[in-house]
């Protein structure tokens, strides 16, 4: 493939040439940029690339990677879910108040014994699932944009969690506290890169990852949720059920956000309202980044992976060159517009 266009490029014109390698660059600008960016950093902080820095960013990209994959559906529906960052911090202070440790001074609920990791897996999953169903239904339903759904249920979502921090002995305050079989069973690690651990959750995701690529390439419900976010119409009269294709959609981003937030209670290892709070902007541009177009109907889950990992790069990088936080929100609006529209000109150009 590479050898045909290596061979296409040299039968053209000198001015055809010239519009193609523009193309190609203003195409990939943003990519350059975050690489030119990266080598300009570990220049500043030769640090930035060593090995434990490394590894953290590998876990962090871990971390955000399962609820890049929910949104990345949803986008690829010519929608986007706007409530992925509040399902996080429910189901991690859900994980979190299920699992602190017995006796612990500052139980959430003290008559409750810790409960087994499994069973508050499958619970929270479940709370995950049922968000999306809800968002999956009303879009598909009612025929609303997932905007305004997502919207409406974060709220929801919100709500919910500020209710049950306020229950039990809690009164508001940070979970924490978590039992230690939780916390080991997640940022636990039976592999170190030198003298550097990994953490077990890296390799949970790797699996989850590899069941996506399936899901997406290899199943009828992938190549319909493709089919449907190029052109819903077109796909109904083929045959697909675009209804029940579209709950599937964001009942498998709500698992996957349940999954996010399960992990990041025993990450973070103290919980509060503030959990999960704008994760979804960092998953959306990391969508972008990687090639989730929002025009519908395209999108890899190689392009997931690697826009997570570069825009986990270029912000751990700015904290190694001591960027101040509040500036990093300004950058990362910035880096989402810039992707949102080279994936419009592109889309504007193959019209």
């Amino acid at each position: 493939m590479k050898l045909k266009i290596v061979q296409k490029f040299k039968q053209m014109p000198p001015n055809e040439r010239r519009i193609y390698l523009r193309e190609l660059l203003i195409n990939n600008s943003l990519y350059i940029f975050l690489v030119a960016a990266i080598v300009l950093i570990q220049c500043m902080n030769p640090r930035f690339l060593s090995g434990p820095s490394i590894i953290n960013i590998i876990s962090l990209s871990a971390a955000n990677l399962p609820i890049a994959l929910g949104i990345a559906g949803a986008i690829i529906l010519t929608g986007t879910d706007l409530s992925a960052g509040r399902i996080v911090g429910l189901v991690a202070c859900v994980s979190a108040a299920l699992l602190q440790m017995t006796g612990y001074a500052g139980k959430m609920f003290p008559n409750l014994q810790t409960l087994p990791i499994p069973v508050v897996f499958l619970l929270v999953i479940a709370i995950g699932a049922l968000v999306g169903f809800i968002n999956g239904y009303c879009t598909a339903t009612f025929h609303l944009h997932p905007f305004i759904v997502t919207l409406s249920t974060q709220l929801i979502v919100y709500g919910a969690l500020l209710l049950l921090l306020m229950t039990g002995n809690n009164n508001g305050q940070s979970i924490s506290g978590l039992d230690p079989s939780y916390t080991n069973f997640i940022k636990g690690s039976v592999i170190s890169l030198g003298s550097t651990p990994i953490p077990n959750y890296v390799w949970y995701v790797l699996v989850i990852t590899a069941i996506m690529w399936v899901v997406w390439n290899k199943t009828a419900f992938g190549k319909n949720m493709f089919a449907i976010g190029s052109n819903s119409e077109a796909a109904n009269v083929s045959g697909v059920n675009v209804k029940r294709c579209i709950i599937l959609v964001f009942v498998l981003a709500g698992v996957l956000y349940g999954v996010t937030g399960f992990i990041e209670a025993a990450r973070i290892g103290s919980n509060s309202a503030s959990t999960g709070l704008n994760y979804e902007l960092d998953a959306i541009a990391a969508c972008v980044i990687g090639g989730v177009s929002f025009v519908g109907g395209t999108g890899k889950i190689s392009g997931v992976i690697l826009g997570v990992v570069l825009l986990r790069l270029i912000f751990v990088g700015l904290t190694f060159l001591g960027i101040d936080a509040n500036m990093q929100y300004i950058i990362k609006g910035l880096i989402i517009l810039i992707a949102c529209a080279i994936d419009m000109r592109k889309y504007l150009v193959r019209r």
